[in-house]
Formats: C-alpha cells, sequence, structure tokens
C-alpha cells in the first residue's frame, strides 16, 4: 500500500542529496513550488504527466518513487531492466479514457485478461464474424520521425476496416498492439487516442489490446504498432465476388494519395534526394502529401451492403489495381481495366518524374488514385456512382468480359 508520507520524505531526501531547492526542482518539473511542497509533505502525490520525468531527475525509478525507498543496486528487477510496473499501470489506467464504453456490446473495460463483447445479432438471420489483423507498414517510421503519431493510427484502423468491408462486413471491435523499446506516456496516450479516434469515425470500437514494452529488444523511441478486427455478416450477404457477371461495371473510387503502401520505394527516393522532403506539390509539402491517412471507405460503400447491384468489391493496396482486383474475379471472367481512364493524383506524376520510374512500376506499386473498386451492373452503374460519389469521386475504369487472365490492363496512363 502506498504511504504519501514515506513517498515525499523520500523525494525530499533525493532532492537535497543533490542540492536542489524545492523551488529549483519545481522550476525544472514546470510546477508550482506549492506542488513540491505537498509531495513531500505528504499531502499529495505527484501526478502521472509529473512521476517519470521526476524520476529521471532524482536519478531513481517511479517504484522506488512511490515506494518511498531506493532498491538495493546489487539485486536485479524489472525496474532496473528498463520496465517501472507502476509507471506502466498509470499509463494503463489512462488508456481506458479511450475504450469503448459508449458501445453496450463491450461488457468489461480496462484490467481483466481478455474483452468481452455480446455478439448477439437477432436482425442478422445467419452471423458470420470477419476477421483481419494489420499494420501500417514502413510508414509509421516515417510518421514517428515527422510527428504524425495519431495520424498513422487512422491509417491502421482504416486500413483494417476497408479490409473486411469489400466483404459487406459492419466492423464492430478493435484490439490493438503496441510495441516499444521505452514507455513515453504521452506517445503512448496519442497512439491510443488516435486509435480510438479512427475506430469511432468508422462506427466500431477499440476494446482493449496490448501494450508491450521490450527495452532489450526494440530501441528507444521506436514503436511498432498492429491492430485486428472484428466484423459481421450475413452469410447469404457476403460479398466476395462470385456474383461478378459478364459485362459488369468496373468502378474505382479515388485515394487521396499513397494511403499506406509504396513506403519502402519512396523512403528509397527520400534518402536519395533528400531535398525532395520539402518541395512542394500542389502546394503541399512532399512529407504532408505522403503522410496523408488512408482514406475510409466504409462510410461510402455501406448503403449498398445486402443489395443486389454489389457484385464484388476490392481494397486496393499493395500490387496495385491489378494485383487486389484479381483476388475476386471468378475462374472464367476477366477484368479489362483502361488505364487511360484512371484519374492520377498529382503525388504520383511527381513520384514517377523524380524517381524515374516504369509505368508497370507505378502500377504494381501504387494504387495510383484508386484506392478502391466496386464491381455493379451496367444497369445500375449510375446509381452506384451517384451514391459514392457522395463522399468520393467515383468513376467507370473498365468492365468484366470472358477471359482467363483475372485483370488485363489496357491502354496507357495518361501522366498530362
Amino acid at each position: 500500500m502506498l504511504d504519501s508520507a514515506k513517498t515525499g520524505n523520500f523525494i525530499a531526501v533525493k532532492r537535497r542529496a543533490l542540492g536542489l531547492t524545492q523551488q529549483q526542482l519545481a522550476d525544472r518539473l514546470h510546477v508550482s513550488f506549492q506542488a513540491v511542497s505537498k509531495w513531500e509533505n505528504g499531502s499529495a502525490y505527484p501526478n502521472v504527466e509529473i512521476l517519470y520525468d521526476l524520476g529521471i531527475l532524482l536519478g531513481v525509478t517511479v517504484d522506488e518513487i512511490l515506494a518511498g525507498n531506493e532498491k538495493v543496486q546489487e539485486g536485479l528487477s524489472y525496474s532496473r531492466a528498463g520496465i517501472d510496473i507502476s509507471y506502466t499501470d498509470a499509463i494503463k489506467e489512462e488508456m481506458s479514457a479511450y475504450l469503448g464504453r459508449s458501445d453496450r456490446r463491450v461488457l468489461n473495460g480496462l484490467g481483466p485478461f481478455a474483452s468481452l463483447y455480446d455478439i448477439r445479432f437477432p436482425e442478422i438471420k445467419d452471423p458470420v464474424l470477419v476477421l483481419k489483423s494489420e499494420e501500417p507498414g514502413s510508414k509509421q517510421k516515417l510518421a514517428m520521425e515527422y510527428g504524425y503519431t495519431e495520424s498513422i493510427c487512422h491509417d491502421m484502423i482504416n486500413h483494417l476496416v476497408n479490409d473486411i468491408a469489400v466483404m459487406g462486413a459492419r466492423p464492430l471491435a478493435v484490439l490493438d498492439t503496441i510495441v516499444c523499446g521505452n514507455a513515453e506516456k504521452d506517445t503512448i496516450k496519442s497512439l491510443v487516442k488516435g486509435i480510438s479516434q479512427a475506430c469511432a469515425e468508422n462506427e466500431c470500437s477499440l476494446v482493449g489490446g496490448e501494450t508491450s514494452i521490450q527495452p532489450s529488444v526494440i530501441e528507444p523511441g521506436v514503436y511498432v504498432l498492429t491492430s485486428s478486427i472484428a466484423g459481421i455478416v450475413d452469410r447469404g450477404k457476403v460479398v466476395d465476388g462470385s456474383a461478378i457477371r459478364e459485362g459488369d461495371a468496373v468502378l474505382a473510387i479515388a485515394s487521396n494519395g499513397l494511403h499506406t503502401n509504396g513506403y519502402s520505394l519512396v523512403r528509397l527516393l527520400m534518402d536519395k534526394m533528400p531535398q525532395i522532403k520539402l518541395d512542394k506539390v500542389e502546394g503541399v509539402t512532399f512529407i504532408e502529401q505522403i503522410m496523408k491517412p488512408h482514406t475510409p471507405y466504409y462510410r461510402a460503400v455501406r448503403e449498398l451492403f445486402g443489395r443486389d447491384c454489389l457484385h464484388g468489391m476490392a481494397h486496393i493496396t499493395g500490387g496495385g489495381i491489378a494485383g487486389n482486383l484479381r483476388r475476386i474475379i471468378p475462374e472464367g471472367l476477366c477484368a479489362r481495366i483502361d488505364t487511360g481512364l484512371i484519374r492520377i493524383l498529382p503525388i504520383f506524376r511527381y513520384i514517377k518524374a523524380q524517381g524515374k520510374i516504369s509505368d508497370q512500376e507505378m502500377l504494381r506499386t501504387f494504387n495510383m488514385g484508386v484506392g478502391f473498386v466496386t464491381v455493379v451492373p451496367q444497369a445500375q452503374k449510375a446509381e452506384v456512382i451517384k451514391l459514392i460519389s457522395k463522399h468520393y469521386d467515383c468513376y467507370e475504369i473498365g468492365h468484366m468480359e470472358k477471359g482467363d487472365k483475372k485483370v488485363e490492363l489496357t491502354g496507357h496512363l495518361n501522366w498530362l
């Protein structure tokens, strides 16, 4: 049990040993003199925001501050290994504010060994769970380097939800994992906040997850993110491409940039040409352009779920249009795509020009401005375009015909 008097006395002893006055300690921590005085007389504890910095100043661990005594130096402990249990517990407590408390299906909060979720869906005749895991790839390295901490969380969740939306699934619950070399409270809080907000925007809940601190495995300041989602769909309304027929129209839904693919190539380009980071593309710096969050498509297509006009959907990620669209094409059919109809975004024109990259490589690596594809009957094409265009630019780029290639790219990309 914590003893405030013991903690206060410990802080005072350590402060004096460093030759600091209460005012000097307060100045270094950017708190008031009265706050330090209250800690030392045992009438208050340092809050979570201060504990980590206080420990660094005093040369002790958070565990030692809260316990009110310094552990024997010769003995091994988890704190000496780089992990402060008291501090990480305090961080986890703050995380609870971002969990799906408003979702009545979430039956418990932070603390239990696992999350409980009510999966009764009376309105769904034959419910099927749709499960998926995702990580934001090498884009997260750039995000941490250039200060896009919360933004990369939207990338991860939007990508995740898009991947189950192509099957006609409604997103339900997300579990996140944060692996890091040291526990930086503000960064972890920012990550959890970003993940939670992205979930809310996609009409699902962050219900729990894992924060793993591995000081001997990962360098301090490095964060690795992953997440998993559970969605739900009626078995009879699963969209898997089996309804695609000859003559169907292939519709493109616009992306806003790279999304979460092609960053290994972009980072290579940046290493060779560091000056491009601040170059302007349509009035926005290159860095800002490539760090735009992955477009979320769920709200744009959900009104089509369960309707006969939706024969297939594909999320355009690594592998480009051909590599992803072929995953839903039935045997004996081929999607004939006119690449000249693709509305190429300026950022891709810039990357091609700077890197002298071939058209084939651009199409294989990037989405080129097409982030999502739907396959619909010709008779309902106009209706679908009108509905989706309320959210994002939507237009026809091809059609289905008989053939064994699954996807055939024709024409030439229009770089003008």
